[in-house]
């Protein structure tokens, strides 16, 4: 006898009572969820599932749409399908790299079998066009699960050769992918129904590739505006080519390494092109004349302290004689702290920033005079008296803060006396060719684990806390990016194997009954196709361990 299904419908509160097994697509179409566009998931007891799941048990369902993060993410996933089904079709023998985030997109290349480009204006509007008819004919995605043996056959025959070596690993006896009109893929996660929904897209001429663009989950109607990231991009590229030399270019093959027992050698050459890159750094400050300030912005968790204790010492050796400021000791008193609209304080505003006294500071610095810093209070909101500062010779400010590359923040400053730094973590490993590893997820990984360790704070206090921080992130960092005169990337290419034996039990401490619980799940999983690699090869002066503990340097 078939049973039934208590089902709550969280979206409008909706109580109902269907037969055990029923589908959450039938759920969608039969019930008012509310959303305005087209269903594509859904959140069952906070746990992200595609619309072909069953309900067998009493449950709360929650139907999104790409309005969400979660739907959005399934969104972009499935256009990636269809791009790679279409390249399929119109170029069989070539492979598409869908790489990184770059100007509000999705940069990718297409290549022929000895790695030159295939792309040009015409192949570009060939691919569109086909997407929009793929589209239009609305397909069905169709999840199936296979004896492992047989998904990989089934690649390698399809020419996604990549999946094989991380499918191998993960000693999973079958394997989960998706059909669609007669091709399959291994997507690391949930799709749509079917191509109908994905109409809001477009595909141009970007450097040697394209870049697919999306819309935004704020306004899903439409593209998102290009932001020209010239510089953003020239050092994805110098990294890529790093990435290749060393043919480390996705997760089976750093997992290869760890299994091999030459993670060790991996630790060694990338630590030295990141001290490399700070050497560098540091020369050009010093070739220049006329330089009084150092500015470095970026990011949340993208190791800027530690960047800056390293180009410190650098710039010693260089002869000059740094001395860091730290732009949080100029936050206003509290009761003076902007609020934002929901009446909360806004600690990442610039005004949050007693600018007229940090440019008066700057001003006499420069000037050879003594200035007493001021030292900011967190438990009681106010700036309190720090220690006393001059510069002489040789000397150098050095300042760190999310504001440092902003105009307005140095109004007072000339600009041939200002050299600006942009540090972020800009991943540069993928799963696999079509699956791309977001850079946001290795600063959250990274933040997990130092807010764990260093402010005791849980993974679900940060997962909460997130979004506001992503959130500060574009309004006042990601803007002022380009005004960087050279950027640094933190990022390490082992750094998930080291991360994931610190994140993953934090991250299980995220109970279900929270709505945090799918994030959580989202990373442990992405976090599982890593095998792990210890920490006795990493030296003491590297950026991670500002995360994990055991730095060198005095935080």
């Amino acid at each position: 006898m078939i049973g039934t299904a208590k089902i709550t419908i969280i979206n409008t509160g909706e109580k109902i009572e269907v037969p055990a097994g029923t589908k959450l697509s039938y759920l969608a179409d039969k019930t008012e969820h509310g959303l305005k566009y087209p269903v594509i998931a859904a959140l069952v007891n906070n746990t992200l599932k595609e619309l072909s799941f069953p309900v067998i048990s009493e449950c709360e369902v929650e139907f999104i749409d790409r309005t969400s993060s979660h739907g959005l993410n399934v969104y972009i996933r499935s256009l990636i399908f269809v791009l790679c089904k279409v390249v399929n079709d119109l170029f069989p023998k070539s492979r598409l790299y869908v790489l990184h985030t770059i100007s509000k997109g999705y940069y990718c290349e297409l290549v022929d079998l000895d790695g030159n480009s295939l792309l040009d204006g015409q192949k570009i509007y060939d691919l569109k066009t086909r997407m929009k008819q793929v589209i239009e004919e609305n397909y069905p995605f169709e999840r199936h699960k296979l004896k492992t043996e047989d998904a990989i056959s089934q690649f390698i025959a399809q020419g996604l050769d990549d999946k094989e070596l991380i499918l191998r690993q993960r000693k999973r006896i079958y394997t989960s992918v998706y059909k669609f009109d007669g091709i399959i893929n291994y997507l690391y996660g949930y799709l749509a129904p079917s191509t109908g929904s994905l109409n809001i897209f477009d595909l141009v001429k970007y450097y040697d590739g394209m870049l697919l663009q999306i819309p935004s989950a704020s306004e899903p109607e439409k593209i998102v505006d290009q932001t020209p990231q010239n510089k953003l991009f020239e050092i994805i590229t110098e990294h890529s080519r790093w990435v290749k030399l060393l043919d480390v270019n996705n997760v089976g093959k750093l997992n290869q390494h760890i299994l091999d027992k030459k993670a060790g050698n991996l630790i060694k050459i990338a630590e030295a092109l990141h001290e490399k890159k700070v050497a560098y750094i540091a020369d050009m400050i010093s070739e220049r004349k006329y330089l009084k300030l150092i500015l470095i912005s970026g990011p949340s968790s993208s190791g800027k302290t530690t960047f800056s204790k390293r180009l410190s010492i650098q710039l010693l050796v260089s002869g000059l004689k740094p001395q860091i400021i730290s732009l949080d000791d100029y936050f206003v008193n509290r009761e003076y702290t902007p609020k934002d609209k929901n009446g909360e304080y806004d600690f990442e505003a610039i005004e949050a920033i007693d600018i007229k006294l940090f440019n008066e500071h700057l001003l006499k610095l420069f000037a050879g005079e003594e200035v007493e810093i001021p030292r900011f209070d967190f438990q009681t909101g106010k700036r309190m008296p720090g220690p006393v500062m001059k510069c002489g010779e040789n000397n150098i400010l050095v300042v760190e803060g999310i504001h440092a590359l902003n105009p307005k923040l140095t109004p007072l400053i000339p600009l041939e006396q200002k050299f600006r730094i942009y540090v972020s973590a800009l991943t540069q490993i993928s799963i696999d060719r079509h699956n791309r590893i977001p850079t946001t997820d290795n600063r959250l990984i990274r933040r997990i684990v130092r807010d764990y360790n260093y402010r005791g704070h849980t993974a679900l206090a940060t997962l909460k806390r997130w979004p506001s921080v992503r959130a500060g992130e574009e309004k006042n960092i990601f803007p002022y990016q380009e005004n960087a005169d050279i950027m640094f990337n933190s990022a390490l290419l082992y750094e998930f194997s080291v991360l994931k034996q610190y994140a993953e039990p934090m991250i299980k401490e995220v109970p279900e009954n929270e709505k945090e619980y799918s994030e959580a799940m989202r990373l442990l999983k992405f976090l599982s196709f890593f095998l792990p690699l210890g920490n006795e090869d990493i030296p003491n002066t590297s950026i991670i361990k500002e995360f994990i503990g055991g730095s060198s340097f005095e935080y």
